[in-house]
């Protein structure tokens, strides 16, 4: 059996599993793939955890890592393959928070663009995993580039453009199997010129600024509403009771949109905000204080070393581009030292992200461009901090670090050996495991996957 038709043979077992009756909508029928014991030996480890272990071993099985040790430590290894990766360095596999892999799919055709409800202002009703295809080439470019897990996101036509999922990036013919298992989803919202440049030309609201706080918290009334109309109802249907009136206890009416906020408001949805401006981060984390959520991460800030404190004060990441600026006015004041002034105050979460097909493919060289100016302007930022730019911090924001972005033991598997220093300019991924399970190998064909789609392409080709 080859490679690929051994990841469709599981897929399609996923598939069979996924008809069983679950409460949660759309549920994850995600399996590990199959794996040996595997330890790797004489690496430079890059933990995640801020640690750097020379001649360090790494022991992965039953797709846990299950050991990690300094070059004086011995490992029991048992039966498992040994990788000499003496000259190479290792660390967790790389984590996007901000992809739109799938929903933009490549090749990027109007048929492949399912990114953007941009029917009204507010559609928190939708999930971009609805709008996935997992045949994207994508996907397998940017496990080539050593990721491992990403969030897709829908885009920020809207002031609340709905819901984001989490992936574990391994090849798969449905959304379901790639779903990252009990990952929370996160609700993608936009503030500043993209909401109501969208609005504004239909001649609709929001067309300005204050038409998008305003929006955003008749929203979030309704939802407090949402709630205490369930919560009326759910205690009088426990006391067996009618209301003072005598009538009748009446289910409310679901509502998707409003379910989605509810969420938000309960903690069980993560809000990730597109927004540029420092002042407009500010205001946002008032009306997050005024309705009683949090915001996980900030996402694209190109002034977030503005408010650098701030954002570390009120345990919000700055998910951040290396060096994209200027393309339009609230882009227009950016730095390149942005995210290493982010990840100065203690308690600190700064974050490289992509929105984007290539850049996804190069996280760690973005990381490397930040790190490269942060050490310019005098800052002491060594490959072992960065590296948490792509791996640990990501996950935090994306309710996952419990479970990866860091070489720990009891973590999953994720893991990739790189050539070389990963933030060097001749850094590429020569292994990615996901689960422990070996998905890409740089010198071997069998373990470089091709979708569906470039598979037809090649096969028509040759015809």
């Amino acid at each position: 059996m080859t490679f690929r038709n051994f990841f469709l043979s599981l897929a399609l077992i996923g598939l069979t599993s996924s008809f069983t009756v679950n409460a949660q909508p759309f549920p994850s029928t995600y399996s590990p793939l199959p794996s040996e014991p595997v330890l790797i030996v004489n690496a430079t480890l890059l933990t995640g955890t801020g640690e750097r272990i020379e001649n360090g071993s790494l022991l992965i099985s039953d797709g846990r890592i299950q050991q990690v040790a300094s070059g004086n430590e011995t490992i029991r290894a048992g039966d498992a393959q040994v990788i000499d990766a003496e000259g190479r360095w290792v660390t967790p596999g790389l984590i996007d928070v901000h992809s739109h892999l799938g929903v933009y799919a490549s090749p990027g055709i109007k048929a492949h663009s399912d990114g953007n409800e941009a029917t009204a202002p507010v559609t928190a009703q939708v999930w971009a995993e609805h709008s996935i295809w997992p045949q994207d080439p994508g996907f397998n470019r940017a496990r080539a580039g050593g990721v491992t897990a990403m969030q897709i996101l829908p885009g920020s036509a809207n002031l609340i453009g709905g819901r984001g999922v989490t992936l574990k990036n391994v090849p798969s013919i449905s959304y379901q199997a790639m779903k990252f298992p009990s990952a929370p989803h996160g609700l993608k919202m936009a503030c500043g010129e993209n909401p109501k440049r969208v609005y504004g030309e239909r001649k609709q609201t929001p067309s300005t600024r204050m038409g998008n706080v305003a929006g955003y918290r008749a929203q979030w009334i309704e939802a407090q509403k949402y709630i205490q109309d369930w919560d009326e109802y759910e205690a009088k249907k426990d006391s067996k009771k009618n209301d003072k009136n005598g009538s009748e206890n009446k289910t409310p009416t679901r509502d998707l949109r409003l379910e989605t906020l509810a969420a938000v408001l309960k903690g069980e949805v993560l809000v990730h905000m597109h927004c540029y401006r420092a002042d407009e981060m500010m205001t946002i984390l008032d009306m997050a204080d005024e309705f009683g959520y949090t915001v996980s991460a900030f996402h694209h800030g190109v002034e977030a070393y503005k408010v650098a404190d701030e954002l570390a004060e009120n345990n919000v990441c700055g998910a951040l581009w290396a060096d994209w600026w200027g393309f339009k006015a609230e882009a227009y004041d950016g730095i390149q030292e942005n995210i290493a002034l982010v990840d100065r105050p203690e308690g600190s979460c700064a974050i490289v992200h992509s929105d984007s097909e290539e850049g996804i493919q190069r996280l760690n060289q973005e990381a490397a461009k930040a790190m490269t100016r942060g050490r310019r302007a005098g800052m002491d930022i060594q490959p072992e901090h960065a590296i948490r730019w792509i791996t640990a911090n990501p996950a935090k924001s994306m309710g996952i670090l419990d479970q990866t972005g860091t070489l720990e033991a009891g973590k999953m598997a994720d893991v990739v050996i790189w050539n070389g220093n990963p933030f060097s300019v001749y850094a590429k991924a020569d292994q990615v495991f996901v689960d422990g399970a070996l998905l890409f190998d740089r010198n071997d064909p069998e373990r470089q996957p091709v979708s569906d789609f470039e598979l037809g392409q090649q096969l028509g080709a040759a015809q």
